[in-house]
């Protein structure tokens, strides 16, 4: 079996640590070097529930897409909710390695898996990473799909094609317009507006699109007299959890080519935070605030 060391190189050489934002906080969060390693786990967040799957699994090696901790911390009790993630990682022997921002932005990385999941065909990144001469790295993608749908009907794809949420898929735009390229971007997505507009798509799929820059999305494609642009927003757990299962494969093949003999699971856990949703009431034929 490889040590932990080993299997964090390889991972390392998927997504740069030096590739991550500055704000990010990216790599071996707990875990020995020198530990031996047969058995890991892909998973969106590191919480609790998901640290409690990968000790009753028998994981040596936990690989999140969210950080444990973003910001400082001057405590790691087992009194503090992420404390006592700490200690169960530390009191099972299991390793925790995160990577996030240089996922998203790696290649292939969280949106190319978003993509697939969905059928679309990736024509490039939303926004290039300059340091690549290829331009296939960068954050989002632009997408093809391979005959023009609905807006509604490619909303229904992606709420069959993504994992199952409270949330599900909300649409802004006229859900009869055709699409026939799309912007996607796992996450919160609502910060690439400019460009969204500057690549000239029919729709763009993201999550934790907010009120105003949504309104403001929309309002500014119609005064620009281009065809409105549609949005999808997908709870933020769904839209990433299909890198889980692409960084998996990714961890077989190497393990295959250095004989390492891992066994790679991917949790499907739902972490969303969101667990219920009540429909708002369509019996009147105007929605809209109450009288």
């Amino acid at each position: 079996m490889p040590r932990l060391s080993e299997v964090i190189a390889a991972l390392d050489a998927l997504w740069p640590p030096e590739r991550a934002e500055g704000w990010d906080a990216v790599g071996t969060v707990c875990g020995d070097p020198d530990q031996e390693i047969g058995r890991v786990l892909f998973a969106v967040d590191p919480v609790q529930e998901i640290v409690e799957e990968a000790v009753k699994l028998g994981a040596d090696l936990l690989v999140t897409h969210h950080p444990l901790y973003l910001r400082g911390t001057t405590t790691v009790a087992a009194s503090t909710f992420k404390g006592r993630v700490v200690h169960t990682l530390i009191k099972h022997d299991i390793a925790l390695h995160v990577a996030h921002t240089n996922a998203d932005t790696a290649d292939p990385g969280v949106s190319d898996a978003l993509a697939g999941a969905l059928d679309l065909r990736v024509v490039g990144p939303l926004v290039p990473d300059p340091a690549d001469p290829a331009g296939r790295r960068g954050l989002g993608r632009v997408c093809e799909l391979d005959h023009p749908l609905t807006v509604r009907e490619l909303a229904a794809r992606a709420a069959e094609r993504l994992p199952a949420t409270a949330q599900g898929i909300r649409v802004a735009g006229d859900p009869e317009a055709l699409v026939r390229t799309v912007a996607v971007s796992g996450g919160s997505g609502d910060s690439l507006f400019d460009d969204v507009r500057a690549a000239g798509v029919d729709a763009f799929l993201t999550a934790d699109l907010r009120h105003h820059p949504a309104s403001e999305a929309v309002a500014r494609t119609t005064e620009a007299a281009h065809t409105p642009l549609a949005l999808l927003d997908a709870a933020h757990w769904a839209t990433e959890w299909p890198w889980c299962e692409l960084a998996a494969a990714q961890l077989d093949e190497i393990s295959d080519r250095e004989g390492w003999d891992l066994r790679v699971h991917v949790s499907k856990t739902v972490t969303d935070p969101w667990t219920a949703h009540a429909a708002s009431s369509t019996a009147t034929e105007t929605l809209g605030a109450p009288n």
